[in-house]
């Protein structure tokens, strides 16, 4: 865990507790004493690709450090119904307060995992590799993107800022392709900014525009179907990083992949999964 992530998830902690414990647990606080002990053991509700327990950990340790835990499957391994993640011992009250917030936070990873290693299963045999989007929930999409990585993923550019991505609103706006590459350029040598370039094109006599300028490094094939990225790459011969979109899924991703493109970006890896079932069963110690 990097330390830019680890700044994230500690405000992150931080902001979640506020919003879910405020003045206090008045649950836990009125029906068990303080000072009791007890463990909890993480389970596996359904089958699928576990993401989180590193994120847990911190969260477990921000809230109490004196909880102790042990830990039996590690991020990115697969598991069935009945699996034990983690189990964590110490004070009650601790470990209720991080309950819901571990739990939302794994479930929602382990559903983006699990999803996402299922389109890269697809493409084991193929140069493609999968990428997420800026598809995500706001103010989670750290975790969620580090769900894709786990999955086996590759991330996209995380914001607006470490990428300029004209799409087709910017092409528009700017008055074309050509006005829209041009401005940039001007605009990463006049501010001294060092990211690349990616135009998003919805059809050929766009990707011809887009060869025909300097300072481009990928383009975007929005909506194409396969056979027509097999052209399009054919166009490009090498000479930019080609990347697919658009309402592609697992059944046709394959071709895609085949079409000889070397990303194919999945917008559905976050925007609409389905979290994994997982649960925290206490016992007293």
């Amino acid at each position: 865990m990097d330390q830019d992530f680890k700044v994230k998830l500690l405000e992150f902690v931080k902001l979640a507790l506020i919003e879910d414990v405020g003045e206090g647990d008045h649950t836990s606080l009125s029906t068990i004493g303080k000072s009791k002990g007890g463990e909890a053991k993480l389970l596996a509700k359904e089958d699928g690709l576990i993401a989180g327990v590193d994120v847990a950990l911190e969260i477990f340790n921000c809230i109490d450090s004196s909880l102790q835990l042990e830990v039996f499957i590690k991020d990115g391994s697969r598991v069935v119904y009945g699996d034990i993640i983690l189990i964590v011992r110490g004070n009650i009250h601790s470990i209720l307060k991080a309950e819901r917030l571990v739990l939302n936070v794994m479930q929602r990873m382990s559903g983006i995992a699990t999803r996402t290693a299922t389109y890269v299963d697809l493409l084991k045999e193929t140069n493609a590799k999968v990428l997420d989007t800026r598809k995500t929930t706001p103010l989670l999409r750290f975790l969620e993107k580090q769900a894709v990585k786990i999955g086996g993923g590759e991330n996209h550019r995380f914001g607006l800022y470490d990428m300029i991505l004209i799409k087709d609103n910017h092409v528009d706006y700017a008055g074309g392709i050509s006005s829209a590459i041009n401005n940039a350029t001007i605009y990463k040598k006049d501010f001294g900014i060092d990211i690349p370039i990616e135009v998003e094109v919805r059809n050929f006599e766009e990707l011809n525009e887009v060869l025909a300028c300097e300072g481009v490094d990928r383009v975007m094939f929005d909506n194409f179907i396969p056979e027509d990225v097999k052209k399009a790459v054919k166009l490009v011969k090498g000479r930019l990083v080609t990347e697919a979109s658009g309402g592609i899924t697992l059944d046709t991703i394959k071709d895609y992949a085949l079409a000889g493109v070397d990303y194919i970006s999945v917008g559905a890896l976050t925007h609409s999964v389905k979290s994994l079932d997982l649960s925290l069963k206490a016992k007293l110690i």
